[in-house]
């Protein structure tokens, strides 16, 4: 467990470092990198390719762990429900709404990422701390935002699942019991703001059906008829900006 906890946080610290350190790496100059094989002189050369090779799997990694562990996949979601109860299958595609979600992601998240540039990686490109002291304090940030979003209940599951200590602060609760209660305490939320999105359009969808059944056009698909009204609809009260508002506003 200690093991796997210690492996998410270096995957996520590295994350966080790789995505705020690319300017302060294009003013430094970009390093060479060599790689080659060749005959080890003593185990601790043994050990530190051991080591390259878990950092290049981590940071495979990396990325995925972020967009998951991020305001990502509530955004998302959300997104595609709202497609969803439009009835248009294809628009937007799924480049733009994956294009949005990024950019509201990066929106939300902006001051954790700042939190992290400011007590992680400022200092560490500054040699004021440790590689180690720069991972916790990256994590930190990152943590703190994930708890703000998760319920107590959530987390209580997967303490009592984890048959580990109980934790006395939030200091104290492991990464690998926190991400899957973020997720799912995430993938709740993302669905009930996605069923009250549904509800205006469904109520269209009804009327449409009942107006074309009471005049005897039952050969005539309703989803045809009412697509134009619920575009109308969603068009009329600027549903783009209210979408983007109230996601914005929900991390708050």
């Amino acid at each position: 467990m200690a093991r796997s906890s210690a492996l998410l946080k270096l995957s996520l610290a590295a994350a966080l470092l790789l995505l705020l350190g690319v300017p302060c790496w294009a003013q430094m100059g970009v390093p060479r990198i060599e790689i080659g094989l060749g005959q080890a002189k003593g185990p601790e050369q043994v050990s530190s390719s051991l080591q390259i090779l878990l950092i290049l799997t981590v940071l495979s990694l990396a990325p995925a762990l972020l967009v998951m562990l991020t305001s990502f996949t509530r955004i998302i979601i959300v997104l595609s429900f709202t497609r969803s109860a439009l009835g248009s299958a294809q628009v937007p595609p799924n480049t733009v709404l994956i294009g949005l979600a990024l950019f509201l992601t990066f929106f939300t998240m902006a001051p954790v990422l700042q939190q992290v540039n400011n007590t992680a990686l400022q200092p560490y490109v500054k040699h004021q701390i440790s590689f180690d002291q720069a991972t916790t304090n990256a994590t930190g940030p990152l943590k703190g935002f994930m708890l703000k979003q998760t319920r107590p209940k959530d987390i209580g599951l997967f303490v009592s699942l984890s048959h580990g200590p109980r934790p006395r602060t939030e200091a104290e609760l492991p990464m690998h019991v926190l991400i899957p209660a973020f997720l799912i305490s995430e993938l709740k939320t993302a669905f009930t703001i996605g069923f009250v999105i549904f509800i205006p359009f469904l109520v269209i969808d009804m009327v449409v059906s009942v107006t074309l059944m009471s005049m005897g056009m039952m050969m005539l698909p309703p989803v045809l008829i009412s697509l134009p009204f619920k575009i109308l609809l969603f068009v009329l009260v600027d549903g783009w900006h209210l979408l983007a508002r109230s996601l914005a506003m929900s991390f708050m």
